[in-house]
């Protein structure tokens, strides 16, 4: 069952979708990458999997329409990883507080940009958040608060996205807690090669499985 939500954040309202499988036992928060929103096709991909591993799935839009206009013009608000973090952590505590899914642990799924944003609201919230997938992600815009980040993170990237597969590799040992970095054979940064995205999936789907379930 796939239900439409509004986050409040300051004084606007995000949309999202949260979809709440029957036999759901956890739940993941999905922070989009930068000039995406929760219509990313390649994020619902990996939401399907994870409903079908018994988790539940918030997918919501880190700006407003107004500001997704605006953004395409500048390229300002997708790098403004304290502003996306704050609205991160306002959809983390929205899920604690829905009768349908607050007795659940949460995850947090953070693709390129949105990566640092989920690192971010991990190390803020370690109460709320339980275990984070990185896809392709910027973990390295966390900055500082990277030595914070205790909850188990995943770090996934493409073997032939060079670029960010060294970031991932500096970054790696910064992490706080139990931290693990997987490459996806044969896939670049947007995992569009014939299996690479399956590939994530599954191994996102492990990790929550791990960490949230059965942790």
């Amino acid at each position: 069952m796939t239900l439409p939500v509004g986050v409040h954040t300051g004084d606007i309202e995000l949309s999202g979708d949260l979809t709440v499988p029957a036999d759901a036992q956890a739940v993941v928060v999905f922070a989009h990458g930068s000039g995406s929103s929760r219509h990313s096709s390649r994020n619902r991909a990996v939401a399907r999997t994870l409903q079908d591993s018994r988790c539940a799935t918030l997918l919501f839009d880190l700006l407003s329409s107004a500001e997704e206009k605006a953004d395409e013009q500048t390229g300002h608000l997708r790098f403004d990883i304290e502003l996306l973090t704050g609205r991160l952590v306002d959809a983390l505590e929205l899920v604690a507080s829905r009768d349908d899914v607050r007795d659940l642990p949460i995850g947090v799924f953070g693709a390129s940009t949105g990566a640092a944003t989920a690192l971010c609201a991990a190390a803020r919230r370690p109460e709320l958040v339980r275990a984070v997938v990185s896809r392709g992600g910027r973990p390295d815009l966390a900055g500082d608060e990277l030595e914070s980040v205790l909850p188990p993170t995943l770090l996934l990237v493409g073997d032939r996205d060079e670029q960010v597969m060294e970031l991932n590799r500096q970054v790696e040992p910064r992490l706080g807690g139990t931290r693990q970095l997987t490459p996806i054979p044969g896939a670049s940064h947007l995992f569009q090669e014939q299996g690479a995205l399956e590939q994530v999936a599954e191994h996102a789907a492990q990790w929550f499985r791990t960490h949230l379930i059965s942790g």
